[in-house]
């Protein structure tokens, strides 16, 4: 891994981040998938204390626009809600007495010991015009790729 990543934190920037499933498998394909995220997402917010300005939950990836949190900083943030989601959608195969994580999807363990991609993608947002480009994009992400016809059609 590249060791000159640099995040800007502590100027009180919106950040527009992306984060990736593991290998961009749609692993936040499902209703239920999304909706667990959606719930750990709000927790952590509450917890950490940021401002959404925007967030969009794709079958493969996230993209979401906050503001700096009020403990700790975004990277944190992003350890917590991702550990937390891959934890909650990630399960021991208990019933054949298997340690070995499964993803329960549609009702069938499917192998999978990793969910996130290790890293994720943090844009400092520091004009108005930026957050407006921003926004726009996470609001068209799914037209652009032709899951739905017009925006406010993506649930």
């Amino acid at each position: 891994m590249p060791s000159r990543l640099k995040r800007i934190y502590g100027f009180c920037d919106l950040h527009f981040i992306t984060c990736s499933c593991y290998r961009r498998r749609q692993l936040l394909g499902t209703r239920h998938a999304r909706d667990v995220f959606l719930r750990i997402f709000d927790q952590v917010r509450r917890k950490y204390k940021f401002e959404v300005v925007g967030c969009v939950v794709m079958p493969e990836h996230f993209h979401i626009l906050i503001g700096e949190p009020e403990k700790g900083n975004p990277s944190s943030v992003l350890q917590i809600l991702k550990q937390t989601v891959a934890r909650r959608l990630l399960k021991p195969a208990r019933r054949r007495g298997s340690n070995q994580p499964m993803l329960w999807k549609q009702g069938l363990p499917v192998q999978n010991p990793h969910f996130w991609q290790a890293r994720f993608y943090d844009f400092n947002v520091y004009s108005n015009e930026k957050r407006f480009e921003k926004l726009r994009y996470m609001h068209r992400n799914a037209v652009k790729r032709g899951l739905v016809s017009s925006p406010e059609l993506w649930a």
